[in-house]
């Protein structure tokens, strides 16, 4: 007889006495857990097929230990760009141990919630009645007249005198003439007297 049974969102097929690990379940070692989410049953007789689980089915176990899984290497690279990455990665796993298959009539445990105890409230504290001393006569209070504010006297405005300047300016330097300049003068150079044209034999 075996059955298969959804486990921590994986579904295994077991039989009684079987061990097998599981995610990490919440618990104790040797704490007993019901599995109900139970798909399918070989009674070695017939086949019972949930839809999608059978009612009234459930698988118990017992928990053995809790556990990390071997190492798995998560190893990053892109070529040519200089990007390697390496991660390891151990999942935490619990070893338990298949004691019961049920097929029928199994009514899943109710989780026991812990009875909050009320705490009975303290008696208050007796306390000395305080004696209240007598209010003091209130003295009438005296309106006391607005004092009448003086006008603070205006002082005149002070005249500032124009400050004489301490640097007085200095005469701008007279120019100096310009120097002639010396016009060169260029002899003319004697004009070369004409030629005399040779008169020509033909022309008579």
């Amino acid at each position: 007889m075996y059955a298969i049974v959804d486990i921590a969102g994986q579904q295994f097929k077991v039989k009684k006495d079987q061990k097998i690990f599981v995610h990490r379940l919440e618990g104790e070692v040797g704490n007993q857990v019901d599995f109900d989410r139970v798909l399918l049953i070989d009674n070695d007789t017939n086949v019972n097929v949930g839809a999608p689980v059978i009612s009234g089915a459930m698988v118990s176990a017992r928990i053995l230990e809790h556990l990390k899984a071997d190492k798995v290497i998560v190893f990053k690279k892109k070529r040519r760009k200089g990007y390697r990455v390496k991660n390891g990665h151990r999942q935490f796993m619990t070893q338990v141990v298949i004691e019961e298959i049920v097929e029928k009539g199994a009514k899943p445990k109710a989780i026991a919630k812990p009875e909050v105890v009320a705490k009975p409230a303290a008696e208050p504290k007796a306390s000395k009645p305080a004696e209240k001393a007598a209010p003091a006569e209130k003295k009438p209070a005296t309106v006391k007249a607005p004092a009448a504010k003086a006008a603070p006297a205006k002082k005149p405005a002070a005249t500032k005198a124009p400050a004489a300047k301490a640097a007085d300016k200095k005469p701008a330097a007279a120019k100096k003439p310009a120097a002639p300049k010396a016009a060169a003068a260029k002899p003319a150079a004697a004009k070369k007297p004409a030629a005399a044209k040779k008169a020509d034999p033909k022309k008579k």
